[in-house]
């Protein structure tokens, strides 16, 4: 239950204190930290000191635009969802405060760039003698998973189900868990990703009998300056986490035609095993129980069939003497 901020009184509400007040009531500290980027900046540009009542619609707009006009779509909707939550927030309290002007808007989001690659590029990359079987069994966990590659990178091995072919992962954007009253627990509402026979075949041969400590580990153990989590280092080894810019750079190097930064990225096998199960008839609801998806125009961005399955599917609209 967020806690109960005391706006000051008795004296015109400013904009720093009005704008210190929200950033206060923000129980989680992510969302506290990102916030305040968006509405520190705004706050700093149309003047700390200033009545919040004395600012006009135009100007919360003018500050958006000289501060975010030319970043990425993402970041100004970011910043101004931060900046119309702060105002909403101080309205709703009774203050009179200004608003985002209509015509400061939201901006659709583009499709993503990332490509799909085909069933038998993953099945080449996967079963070539110079990718390990670390590589081999990460990326083929995460191509049948349909996870995120921190999710994957995340698992320990308590938290795998090697008979159900089923793992527990914190996710993305994971809200905590709730007790009577509103209180907040420390752990978090987790979800479950399945895997199929060849990351089954794979992970026994990758764990050698371990029984604890993170699935995918670094060949090295941690120098002595490095401060690591004990959940992140294996207690057999001594090695620790296998952390995504090393997993990065590993597939960068299987995959780069064109040099160094030019392979494939992680995220590519997600896009991958969405849009091949797309292909294959797998309905919205399937594909969104698979991906975690919430919202449907998220999951779209991910489905892109290639050429000849447009074709396929388009050959259905031919004449019956033509099939």
């Amino acid at each position: 239950m967020p806690a109960v901020v005391q706006l000051p009184a008795g004296r015109a509400l400013t904009v720093r204190d009005a704008a210190d007040a929200f950033l206060d009531s923000i129980g989680n500290p992510n969302t506290a930290r990102t916030y305040a980027i968006g509405v520190g900046k705004t706050v700093e540009r149309i003047g700390e000191a200033r009545p919040l009542a004395s600012v006009a619609d135009d100007e919360i707009g003018e500050s958006l635009e000289m501060l975010w006009g030319t970043a990425a779509i993402n970041t100004w909707n970011a910043r101004r969802a931060a900046v119309l939550s702060w105002l909403a927030w101080c309205r709703e309290r009774g203050h009179d405060a200004p608003a985002v002007p209509g015509w400061a808007k939201r901006l659709a989001v583009p499709d993503s760039q990332t490509p799909a690659r085909s069933k038998i590029a993953i099945d080449r990359l996967i079963a070539r003698r110079e990718v390990g079987l670390r590589e081999k069994t990460f990326y083929r966990m995460l191509y049948e998973t349909g996870a995120r590659a921190e999710e994957i990178l995340g698992l320990n091995i308590e938290d795998l189900d090697l008979s159900g072919r089923r793992a527990r992962v914190k996710a993305k954007g994971a809200r905590a868990k709730t007790r009577r009253r509103g209180q907040v627990r420390e752990d978090f509402v987790l979800e479950t990703v399945y895997w199929d026979a060849g990351t089954a075949r794979l992970l026994p041969r990758l764990l050698k009998g371990r029984t604890c400590g993170p699935v995918f580990v670094t060949h090295r153990r941690p120098g002595p300056g490095k401060v690591v989590s004990a959940r992140d280092v294996c207690p057999d080894t001594g090695c620790a986490r296998l952390s995504y810019g090393q997993a990065r750079a590993l597939l960068d190097e299987h995959t780069a035609l064109g040099g160094p930064g030019t392979g494939w990225d992680l995220h590519e096998f997600r896009h991958s095993a969405l849009t091949h199960l797309g292909e294959a008839g797998a309905s919205l609801l399937m594909l969104m129980a698979k991906s975690r998806h919430k919202k449907p125009e998220n999951l779209r961005r991910y489905f892109k069939p290639s050429p000849e399955a447009i074709a396929e599917v388009t050959s259905l609209l031919a004449p019956g003497d033509s099939r």
